[in-house]
């Protein structure tokens, strides 16, 4: 199957460059991560990924997943039937990184990205693709027909957005999930002034609009939400610091302390939302 790059319509760029990036860890010999099924739809989609290829940026966001990964895994050893939602799904393959064979999911993105994640994906009894905006409602009861506890992922999505929709998106989630996890990423100003001249986003027509410098600001709009850890990309959980082989570590910490201005202010942030426990 081959999709052509005309069928992509109106679907963000964006949500190739982390595709890219995994199916070009898979290639390398001490990869972080092994991702076949992303290798296989960079194959098929009919798409120009080369013009990504070589970027720091790459590496971003396969730490960035890693990350994101290890916490969603650290909560299925908890809680092996609970269900993870990914807000924003676009071409993810975290289920199929992490699935344990009992734990329940539910992919959510716009109509055009879920057209185009249907090409490769298919539901289960266990796994729901959803069709809808994170900022209306119709999502939640999906969810809800899925057993707690629940685990939030919205990765690469919220920086996306105006700052009043940032904050309905979280008000519906806080709302309706009290006693959930949630993870996001935050990006600060100078990030999203400089953005033309990011290696990967300069070669995109996607904008990221959200600019937030402290993760903790979201506890003032929501006080149910409560931060539990709030990291950059050189601060690696536990989980993964391993398989993160030491002259990336090396890059990685030289970096942070060269440009914690810059990179210091992007951050993958996990919060639990306070209310009844599972």
């Amino acid at each position: 199957m081959t999709t052509g790059a005309a069928e992509l319509g109106e679907i963000q760029e964006t949500l190739l460059i982390p595709l890219f990036g995994r199916a070009t860890e898979t290639h390398k010999p001490d990869g972080l991560l092994h991702d076949a099924k992303a290798v296989e739809m960079v194959e098929a989609i009919d798409y120009d990924f080369a013009r990504f290829d070589g970027g720091r940026s790459l590496l971003g966001v396969v730490l960035r997943t890693s990350m994101i990964d290890a916490w969603v895994l650290d909560f299925l050893d908890k809680h092996p039937e609970g269900t993870v939602v990914e807000i924003g799904a676009g071409l993810n393959t975290r289920f199929e990184r992490v699935d344990n064979g009992t734990l329940h999911w539910v992919d959510l993105d716009l109509p055009d990205a879920m057209a185009l994640r249907s090409k490769f994906f298919t539901e289960s009894d266990r796994r729901r693709m959803v069709a809808a905006s994170v900022l209306e409602e119709s999502w939640i009861e999906i969810v809800k027909s899925f057993p707690a506890p629940y685990f939030l992922i919205a990765e690469g999505v919220l920086i996306y957005l105006d700052e009043s929709d940032v904050r309905r998106a979280l008000t519906l989630i806080t709302e309706n999930f009290p006693g959930a996890h949630l993870v996001l990423d935050t990006s600060g100003r100078w990030i999203i002034d400089h953005q033309d001249r990011h290696d990967a986003m300069k070669k995109v027509t996607a904008r990221m609009r959200w600019a937030c410098d402290d993760p903790r600001e979201l506890e003032r709009w929501h006080p149910g939400l409560h931060t539990l850890e709030s990291r950059d990309l050189s601060q690696l959980p536990d989980r993964i610091r391993p398989r993160v082989p030491l002259p990336r570590r090396i890059v990685l910490r030289a970096v942070s302390a060269i440009f914690r201005k810059r990179f210091g202010h992007y951050k993958v942030n996990f919060y639990r939302i306070d209310g009844p426990t599972n």
